[in-house]
């Protein structure tokens, strides 16, 4: 990571630059070692689109822990079949029928160790599984400020524990821009979205909590 330019100075012009040129900035720093992830959640098609306009064969990782809605599954393959995107899927060790088989469905908040080891298992370990198999130098994530207070102070590039720089090109943008580029574009698009790591939309799972602020 040490050719990488500051980061410091990299949100200083970032913040005012355009979605599309903070995808390009990524572009060039990581050397062609670029990635995106999704859940399929509502919005996500907007930085899907953006990416495969520059990069059309750039990596997506996607975690399917096994317990999304029926319109995320549609929702997704819409997706992969109008973008072409380049999916590289993980899951977690065990189906979702085996282990609430075993260990009797999604556990509550109310039981929060309990709580913590489902999301290890079924979305933390694939996705680092995924990261150490694609090793990018710079990941694209679809956050945004106004999705939680977590987010309310991220910096557009910060970087992992692992140093890789997570890159949020739509950082500051609103629901009504994210609509309004699904509808200027005609992509596909859900609100029927569950994730039962989070559960509530103040909580992170887990996968945005770790990198460095700069």
């Amino acid at each position: 990571m040490s050719t990488l330019p500051d980061l410091h100075d990299a949100n200083s012009h970032l913040e005012t630059a355009s979605p599309e040129d903070i995808l390009r900035w990524g572009h060039e720093v990581s050397g062609g070692r670029i990635i995106i992830s999704t859940n399929f959640r509502p919005y996500e098609a907007v930085l899907l689109h953006m990416a495969v306009q520059q990069i059309p064969d750039i990596p997506v990782l996607w975690v399917d822990h096994g317990y999304n809605t029926p319109a995320t599954y549609r929702c997704a393959e819409a997706c992969r079949e109008n973008l072409s995107l380049n999916v590289h899927l993980y899951i977690p060790a065990r189906t979702a029928a085996h282990r609430d088989t075993v260990l009797g469905g999604i556990p509550t908040l109310d039981d929060e160790a309990t709580h913590d080891v489902f999301t290890e298992e079924v979305k933390l370990e694939p996705f680092r599984r995924g990261m150490a198999e694609l090793k990018p130098v710079v990941w694209l994530t679809a956050l945004r400020r106004v999705q939680n207070p977590n987010r309310e102070t991220m910096d557009i590039a910060s970087l992992t524990p692992d140093g890789v720089v997570k890159l949020c090109p739509v950082l500051s943008w609103t629901d009504e821009q994210m609509q309004a580029y699904i509808e200027q574009h005609n992509l596909p698009n859900e609100d029927n979205y569950y994730d039962p790591t989070k559960v509530l939309e103040s909580r992170e799972c887990g996968l945005h909590l770790d990198s460095a602020k700069l």
